[in-house]
C-alpha cells in the first residue's frame, strides 16, 4: 500500500497568489499557510507535521517555502525522514527518502537553505536601513501612525481645560475624538 500525496504551500502575506505552487501534482491533501516562513510555528505546517504518516510524500514548491532558516529547514527534513515521510522539492527537483539517501543531495539542500536563510537576513538588513533613513528624515513612526496632537496642542489643550473649557468643544475644535483627550491630556475625568 502507498503513502498519501500531501502538498505544503506557503506565501507570505494574504494577498498572494498560491495558483503556481504544486500546480499540475496530483495531491490527496493540501495545506497552505499564508504567512512569513521566518519560523516552523505556522498553523498549516504544524496541522500537515501531525498529519503525515510513514510512507506519505510531502511535496513542496520549493525549498523556502518550507523554511527561511537552515536550521529549521535541517530539523523538519531530519524529523519528516525519520519519520518515514518522502519529501519531493520541485523547483530544485531535488526527492528526499530515508530508504534511499542521496549524499549529494544533502550537500545540495545544505546550501539552498543557506542560500534562503541569506537572503531572508538580507531583507530584514535592508529594512533596517530604510526604517534608519526614515526616522532621520522623521518620516518613521514605531507605531506606524502619526500622532493626533502634537506636544504643543497637548500642552494648550491642557491650559485650556484648566480655566474650565469642555472636552467636546475642544475635540471638535481640534479634530479629535473626546477620548483622544481623555487619553492625551493629564487629569481629565470623563464625563
Amino acid at each position: 500500500m502507498s503513502g498519501k500525496q500531501i502538498g505544503y504551500i506557503r506565501v507570505s502575506s494574504v494577498d498572494q497568489n498560491t495558483e503556481r505552487q504544486l500546480h499540475g501534482v496530483a495531491l490527496d491533501k493540501v495545506y497552505e499557510d499564508k504567512c512569513s516562513g521566518k519560523d516552523a510555528n505556522r498553523p498549516a505546517l504544524t496541522e500537515c507535521l501531525s498529519y503525515l504518516r510513514d510512507g506519505d510524500t510531502l511535496h513542496i514548491h520549493s525549498i523556502d517555502r518550507l523554511a527561511r532558516s537552515l536550521r529549521d529547514l535541517l530539523n523538519l527534513v531530519e524529523e519528516l525522514l525519520a519519520r518515514g515521510v518522502k519529501i519531493v522539492f520541485h523547483k530544485e527537483g531535488m526527492e528526499f527518502d530515508s530508504s534511499n539517501p542521496n549524499p549529494s543531495q544533502a550537500l545540495y539542500l545544505n546550501i539552498l537553505g543557506s542560500v534562503a536563510e541569506f537572503e531572508r537576513q538580507m531583507i530584514k538588513e535592508r529594512q533596517r536601513e530604510g526604517i534608519l533613513l526614515a526616522r532621520q528624515r522623521n518620516a518613521y513612526d514605531k507605531c506606524g501612525r502619526k500622532p493626533s496632537l502634537t506636544q504643543k496642542q497637548i500642552e494648550a489643550i491642557n491650559s485650556r481645560l484648566a480655566l474650565g473649557e469642555s472636552v467636546t468643544s475642544l475635540a471638535k475644535e481640534y479634530g479629535v475624538s473626546r477620548q483622544t483627550i481623555y487619553v492625551h491630556c493629564k487629569g481629565v475625568k470623563k464625563a
